[in-house]
């Protein structure tokens, strides 16, 4: 399936709780009406981390199977990712590894189309290697230079980087970003790119990724509240503010980069 994404991709949940917000997508159907407001809204791409019957994020491949299927229905042809996050696994690489090399058995319908693995934790190259062999992309999360400098050493296949900002402040947010960038214009890594922050740098990345000409991400996984920090109603809503302010910082004429 196609999964360049332009603009903007949803990542609906994260490992929120609903007591964060109401709007919190936990099991599949929930997802699957979140994920179907946010594509209305303009979304391109969807992100979200499967829960277990209890609600904890989880990798078992049913409950990705789940997630995956219910999502898939609710918007055909759209893209959709889900989280590879160590921490799933209590720290575990051995077990995240044999884990996910299950999704490898699921039907092509309720297999991701990518998977998110953060370059910084142990066992990048093992699962994106498992990953390929079960015919799913996968995204890789730079969170620093020293990521990016990882990742060119590895020198992995990747659909996807993901730079992203998920510590600072709003002040330091676009030089962090633009210092991560060029770690991987000098590393030489070419493959596509997506830039976001989480919380307090979420909102000035939006802003960034427009004027660079990179897509971003938005989602009640990275963020509660509007950019003024004002409440917001769910999902969609945080994709049409997004748009909006991705939209105005592109340059007249096009991108600065």
């Amino acid at each position: 399936m196609q999964s360049r994404i332009e603009r903007i991709k949803a990542c609906l949940n994260g490992g929120r709780l609903r007591d964060e917000h109401p709007a919190v997508p936990v099991t599949p159907e929930e997802s699957a009406v979140q994920a179907a407001a946010a594509v209305a809204a303009g979304a391109e791409a969807l992100h979200l981390h499967p829960r277990g019957p209890g609600g904890a994020q989880s990798l078992r491949p049913d409950d990705v199977a789940a997630a995956v299927t219910a999502v898939r229905r609710a918007c055909p042809g759209v893209p959709v990712g889900v989280t590879t996050g160590l921490w799933i696994s209590d720290g575990d690489a051995d077990r995240r590894l044999t884990t996910v090399a299950g999704w490898a058995a699921l039907p092509s319908t309720a297999r991701p189309d990518f998977a998110s693995v953060n370059v910084g934790e142990p066992g990048f190259a093992e699962l994106a290697e498992v990953l390929r062999r079960a015919e799913v992309g996968v995204e890789a999360g730079v969170w620093s230079t020293a990521d990016a400098h990882m990742l060119a050493a590895v020198r992995t296949p990747v659909t996807r980087i993901l730079v992203e900002v998920i510590d600072g402040s709003a002040a330091s947010a676009v030089a962090t970003a633009d210092a991560i960038l060029a770690a991987l214009d000098d590393a030489g890594l070419s493959a596509p790119r997506l830039l976001h922050g989480e919380e307090a740098t979420c909102w000035p990345l939006v802003a960034h990724a427009g004027r660079r000409g990179l897509p971003t991400r938005i989602g009640l996984e990275d963020t509660l509240v509007g950019p003024a920090g004002e409440p917001i109603a769910d999902n969609a809503d945080l994709v049409r503010r997004a748009l909006t302010i991705w939209s105005a910082a592109v340059p007249p004429g096009g991108h600065e980069w």
